[in-house]
């Protein structure tokens, strides 16, 4: 397995991780020509973000994206970390901690001072998968505006 950034190539097989990914969500629906417009503003844009993918004989079969900003409260460069999927027949196998831990090392390599990442409330398994990687509940609570029609 292969783990290393995105390329513009690979947003066919980068949206069809997110069908899955945004089938299991509760909050969100797959919109192949939205994401695949998201993906590439992130690929060509590094300050904005960072998408890494794990390959396996070539074949794109996880993916991660941390978009970045800043903490007033650190006063200093934060990362969120957006659409972490693995391909469903490959989960359990080590891939997606792998890729996982690459995306934190590349966030400390991007002077990122925290991670903070949203699941749902409903994946247990998620959750699990992300304190065995160090991440903890925190007493914050996420609130959403939609701004679209």
């Amino acid at each position: 397995m292969q783990i290393s950034p995105a390329t513009l190539s690979d947003i066919p097989a980068l949206c069809d991780l997110l069908v899955i990914l945004f089938t299991q969500e509760t909050d969100f629906k797959p919109d192949r020509a939205a994401q695949s417009r998201g993906l590439t503003h992130i690929i060509n844009n590094p300050d904005i973000g960072l998408i890494v993918v794990a390959r396996q004989d070539s074949r794109v079969v996880a993916m991660v994206n941390l978009l970045y900003t800043v903490s007033t409260a650190l006063g200093e460069r934060v990362a969120l970390l957006e659409d972490m999927v693995v391909c469903p027949d490959l989960r359990g196998s080590g891939i997606g901690s792998r890729l996982l831990e690459q995306a934190i090392e590349l966030a400390r390599l991007n002077g990122c001072k925290r991670i903070t990442l949203l699941t749902d409330s409903s994946n247990e398994s998620a959750q699990r998968f992300y304190q065995k990687h160090g991440f903890g509940f925190s007493a914050m609570i996420p609130l959403r505006l939609s701004l679209s029609d």
